[in-house]
């Protein structure tokens, strides 16, 4: 894939392949790591990838989260409808746990993000007591969510100093799929088998990466 020097030259990119993880992986040349030049991350003097996916991800064109195989990456506006329908097998979030398939944690963190819009990760865990003292396992269960499609990340906020200035690397603010674009598309092929939009997505995939086997695909695309 060609490389990309710019916030705009990635989201193109990504809705140009539809699918973008952001580290490389099995899969060579096919994530936001190998397409960027190396000079470009964490340089001091210019924004590069890890400042580009805030802009990126809240730009209404594409979703950003915990999508592969529990690792971050992007998805085209164009196949939300089908990698929804697909990660989340036919249900929505109250189905699902009515169904006794989601457990009361992943409930409480996808209500609190839900109820809210869009929460910072610091607030969610504040909220829901996540600490040393407190209840265990936030990562696995927001990385669960993000695998599943109910939650992704709406942007990266950074923290300011006395004086303004932003410092850290972004903190996580996520959200749901459907407050970033609207229950239309999130749903739009839940007509569909969940087989069928798994179908959908192999598909493109072969056409995008003729010469990766269908295992490496499906390794990188199922849930």
């Amino acid at each position: 894939m060609r490389q990309v020097t710019s916030a705009e030259e990635l989201l193109a990119l990504v809705e140009e392949v539809g699918f973008l993880p952001f580290f490389k992986h099995r899969i060579p040349g096919f994530s936001v790591e190998e397409c960027c030049p190396p000079h470009l991350w964490f340089a001091a003097d210019v924004d590069g990838p890890w400042e580009w996916k805030g802009p990126v991800a809240r730009s209404g064109r594409c979703i950003y989260g915990k999508f592969f195989r529990g690792k971050a990456g992007f998805v085209s506006q164009e196949w939300i409808p089908d990698f929804l329908n697909y990660r989340r097998d036919g249900y929505d979030f109250d189905s699902r746990f009515e169904d006794e398939l989601a457990s009361l944690q992943d409930k409480a963190i996808f209500d609190a993000v839900s109820h809210a819009g869009k929460v910072l990760s610091k607030h969610l865990k504040k909220e829901l007591n996540y600490s040393k003292e407190g209840n265990k396992g936030f990562d696995t269960a927001i990385t669960r969510l993000q695998m599943q499609g109910y939650l992704c990340v709406a942007d990266f906020v950074y923290m300011k100093d006395k004086t303004g200035k932003p410092y850290g690397w972004g903190v996580a603010e996520y959200t749901t799929p459907e407050w970033l674009f609207d229950y239309e598309l999130t749903s739009s092929a839940y007509s569909k088998d969940p087989g069928a939009s798994l179908d959908a997505l192999l598909e493109h995939l072969r056409q995008l990466l003729p010469n990766v086997p269908d295992t490496e695909l499906l390794r990188l695309i199922r849930s």
